[in-house]
């Protein structure tokens, strides 16, 4: 059953499919990361959500977290077609579609598990 993108049942959904990947789970390993998403534009409105990873687990949560190690802001369009695979994140970091602030070292050194969390999502069955 297909889950509606920027929803709880999504963040649950990506929460699980984080978990149960053995190569996100393995790039992340036990680090604490957490990483604020603002995103504009929505079709319900302005969407708030975030990762958080601890102790080898990770959490999607709709919301704001306290203490963001970093905050990524994008619209809709930019969300959904990074989400569907169509746009990379390093891509749309380049050409200014999303927008990256606070400890940008730190999600430097994850950029496997953020590779990783692709892959985790890809089979997900999303409604846009």
């Amino acid at each position: 059953m297909a889950v509606q993108f920027l929803s709880e049942e999504w963040a649950r959904a990506v929460s699980d499919a984080l978990n149960d990947h053995p190569g996100f789970k393995t790039a992340m390993g036990s680090s604490e990361l957490t990483i604020q998403f603002n995103t504009t534009a929505a079709p319900q409105g302005d969407i708030s959500y975030y990762l958080q990873t601890s102790g080898g687990e990770a959490e999607m949560q709709l919301g704001e977290a306290p203490d963001a190690d970093v905050t990524i802001n994008q619209n809709y369009e930019t969300a959904t077609a990074i989400s569907k695979g169509e746009l990379n994140v390093q891509t749309a970091f380049m050409t200014g579609k999303i927008k990256v602030s606070g400890n940008l070292a730190k999600l430097m050194m994850h950029q496997k598990a953020i590779a990783e969390w692709g892959a985790a999502i890809r089979d997900l069955e999303v409604e846009y």
